[in-house]
Order: structure tokens, then sequence, then C-alpha cells
């Protein structure tokens, strides 16, 4: 963690550090406890927290120190000990592996991979954990929920900007501007995937999908793909869409302009369809009934 801290204001010039708040066990950290009595060591061993965030700790069996900080795992411990083992007991805890709190970083940063952190970590810290970020980079972060698992399962995050609903992060404002409101705290298992400036140029290769659709999201541009072919490759429409009301919001240069189509219209073949262009956006409202 030390590292981090000294490399993010070489990274990030302005930004001040916050003291490292203090770590919250959990599960399958592994801790070093040490137990003292009468002034001599009486027993030391090495405990791995369990998923259920429980420790089989020395004499007195099982402790929980999922969510405790070392000292007041100490603590806790120690009290159970003068119970009834011994006079005055000292504990000392070392945290010895950290293993609860792990984030993935890929994309246009110096070092993509796996990190484990001593401490919450907010998304600066992982970048500059990761090296920093290249300077092709794009300017928006996704950060991904749920998606870490297939990670350490092996397999591939094929296209990160179809899952949905991720959490996006202006890198213009946090790491152009330093504006800390963007700096996110993440949580652990969360998967953060920076662009790189030409994978992120949606004008080039990508179209949105938003709305009332089954699978909202970014989607491959093809040449020839019509407004309705796009719903359907979103999964088609849900129980409460409004088809007859679709906009497409297109941009022009600097503008911004926004094409009306009724689907269902299209749907019975009595208006054609529109061809879409690369990185339009189709909104499909909800109906107001």
């Amino acid at each position: 963690m030390l590292l981090v801290f000294h490399v993010l204001p070489l990274l990030f010039p302005g930004l001040s550090v916050a003291q490292e708040k203090a770590y919250l066990i959990g599960p399958r950290d592994i801790i070093t406890l040490t137990i003292y009595a009468g002034g001599e060591e009486q027993f030391e061993v090495d405990l791995t927290v369990s998923a259920q965030g429980m420790i089989s700790a020395p004499f007195i069996g099982s402790v929980r120190a999922e969510g405790l900080t070392i000292r007041q795992l100490e603590a806790r411990v120690a009290e159970a000990l003068a119970r009834d083992y011994f006079v005055n007991p000292e504990v000392n805890i070392a945290m010895k592996e950290y293993h609860s709190l792990q984030y993935y970083i890929s994309g246009a940063v110096k070092s993509p991979g796996m990190y484990e952190m001593s401490s919450k970590a907010s998304l600066m810290e992982l970048i500059a954990k990761a090296g920093g970020v290249l300077p092709e980079r794009g300017n928006v972060a996704y950060i991904l929920r749920a998606a870490l698992e297939q990670i350490q399962k092996g397999k591939e995050l094929d296209d990160p900007l179809s899952y949905k609903n991720p959490l996006t992060v202006d890198l213009r404002r946090l790491l152009d501007k330093g504006d800390m409101s963007c700096n996110v705290i993440l949580q652990s298992g969360d998967v953060v995937y920076i662009p790189l400036e030409k994978a992120f140029d949606l004008a080039e290769s990508k179209v949105y999908v938003e709305g009332e659709v089954r699978k909202p999201g970014v989607y491959d541009y093809q040449e020839g793909l019509t407004a309705l072919n796009a719903c359907i490759m979103a999964g088609g429409f849900d129980k409460f869409a409004a088809p007859n009301r679709t906009r497409i919001i297109r941009k022009r240069g600097d503008k911004q302009e926004t094409i009306r189509v009724n689907l269902n219209d299209v749907k019975e073949g009595k208006i054609p369809d529109i061809e879409l262009q690369p990185g339009d956006r189709i909104h499909v409202p909800e109906t107001w009934l």
C-alpha cells in the first residue's frame, strides 16, 4: 500500500492523499497471532479467515474477525483468553497476507491485472498501482460490478462495454482537471476498464441502444444496421416499451440531431426502417399507459 501513496503524487501532481484508514480484516486474509503471558510467548500460529469471516484461535476456538481492525481483534482475543486461560495475556496480531480486497484493472494502463490492497481503494489509487494511464487512453473509465468472478475463472471480458449499467467516470475531469469529486471509492471485486481513445471512439465502431429494451448497452456497428435491427440485437422491446416514439440521437460535428421513428409502423411494413450511422444512440421510451 505504501507504494500507492508514494507514487500517487508523482502520477497526479497536486493530489493530497489522506492518511490511510485502518484496515478491516476480511475473508481469506491470513494473520499471524501470537499470545504472551507471564512475560513469555505461549503460542504463535498463522490463521486464515474463513469465508464466513471466522478464525479458529488457540484455546478459545471460533472468533469473528471479519470487519474488525487488527487492534479490535487483539482486544477480543485477549478478553476471551483472560476469562478462562491466562492472567493479563497480551495478544499480538500481524497481517501476513491480504486477500479480501481485490480489484482488477484493464485497458489503457501500464500494468493491467489483479491487485490486492490493504484498504479500500479509490479509482486513482488503483490506477497508480497499475503504473498510471497510457497517453492514448480514452476519456472515460468504466467500473463493472459482478465481473470479477468471470475473470477469476480465466474467462476474458470480450466486450466490457456490453455490461449492464456500468459506473462511468469522466477521466478528463479526474485526471486532467484534478476534480476529486470523480475519484470513486471502489468496492472489493470491482473491475475497472479504461478503453484506448481509438477503441472508445463510438463514432468509429459502436452504437448505443438504451431505454425499454431487454439488453440495453453498446453494440458493434455493422454496415446496413437499422434501428429496428439494433433493438432486436438488444433483446427486443420490454413490456412497457413505446416503440412508436423511438428516437435516434445522432451527432453531426458539435451539434446533435434527433430523428423520430415509429418502429411499430416499421415492423408492420408501413414505413421504411432507418439505417444507422456509427455512434448513433437509439432510445426507446416507456409507454404513457
